[in-house]
């Protein structure tokens, strides 16, 4: 049962500010806070992975259905009515669509956490934080079902990933959560006072789908702007950070060395070492952590009067 929060026998001065509502803005103090209600933290994600199944007939097998709808309807197009020329174009697109979505799926719950526990915000306190951390921790679980999925096909089509560079997808998966939880935080807050944010979100997210090198290759994108601004260019392919999170993925997963060299020259400017992937996986991690900070200041600013307006 979730309760009050409560302080140590040494702090017990803090406690009793917490509890009376009062909490420093400042967002390592917050961090801190969020840290030491981590129990809570384990509990309300739990409960979000429950609650997201409950009465459903087929329970967590619902986290496969998105990805392998993606899987058919865009290996159909892609492969035979409008042919890419990506070889096994399925494993291209579902390893950019893993980080993808759990970045877009992550913002797009952490958003609406906050209204969706008007009851618990208003009857006891807690780091109000908790919720759309909660809400984005709960989408591990689709993510490593979707991942699953992408080994099998591997493993059918007896293509192995890029072992040596296997350990980028953990903090490519840590940016990525740090990101979305930034944003789910300041998109939570904002929710309470203007609904239209979640509704918002759904055309934003389906930009930001088209803009991301998930559908087509990143090579299209880079030689696109090469042509149009030069060869130095390229780096404006960044701006969006959740580029070098997708092709990362696709980088070590789907991996273009395991074909032949002529299928290669679609990939030539992936096929890179692994410094240039550290450095674009840098920009996206100082876009992350502006984006917590900001997300903290924001939901900071507004906690005071959510259970007033909701």
């Amino acid at each position: 049962m979730l309760t009050a929060a409560r302080s140590s026998p040494g702090r017990a001065h803090t406690g009793e500010l917490l509890e009376a509502g009062f909490r420093p803005a400042g967002p390592i103090s917050r961090l801190r806070d969020i840290v030491g209600h981590r129990e809570l933290l384990a509990n309300l994600t739990r409960r979000e992975i429950k609650v997201r199944h409950k009465n459903s007939i087929l329970g967590v097998a619902w986290n496969l259905m998105n990805p392998l709808l993606y899987l058919s309807i865009f290996s159909l197009v892609f492969t035979y009515l409008l042919p890419s020329g990506i070889p096994r174009y399925a494993l291209n697109l579902l390893s950019g669509l893993l980080v993808y979505d759990l970045f877009s799926t992550g913002v797009t719950v952490a958003t609406s956490s906050v209204v969706a526990n008007a009851p618990l915000v208003k009857k006891i306190w807690f780091p109000r934080e908790i919720l759309p951390i909660a809400a984005v921790a709960s989408n591990l679980v689709p993510f490593a079902s979707r991942l699953v999925i992408l080994c099998v096909g591997l493993a059918a089509f007896r293509q192995s990933p890029e072992w040596s560079m296997m350990w980028l997808l953990l903090p490519a998966i840590v940016i990525t959560l740090v990101m979305a939880v930034g944003l789910g935080l300041m998109l939570s807050a904002l929710n309470v006072f203007f609904r239209d944010v979640q509704h918002f979100l759904e055309l934003a997210f389906l930009a930001l789908f088209w803009f991301t090198p998930i559908v087509y290759a990143y090579d299209f994108v880079g030689n696109a702007i090469r042509d149009q601004f030069g060869v130095g260019a390229e780096r404006l392919a960044m701006i969006n950070p959740v580029t070098p999170l997708v092709i990362t993925f696709q980088r070590v997963m789907y991996n273009p060395t395991n074909f032949s060299p002529e299928d290669q020259e679609r990939f030539v400017l992936m096929l890179r070492p692994t410094s240039w992937y550290l450095e674009n996986l840098a920009v996206s991690a100082v876009c992350a952590v502006v984006l917590l900070l900001v997300g903290l200041r924001v939901f900071a600013r507004l906690e005071g009067s959510f259970a007033e307006r909701l």
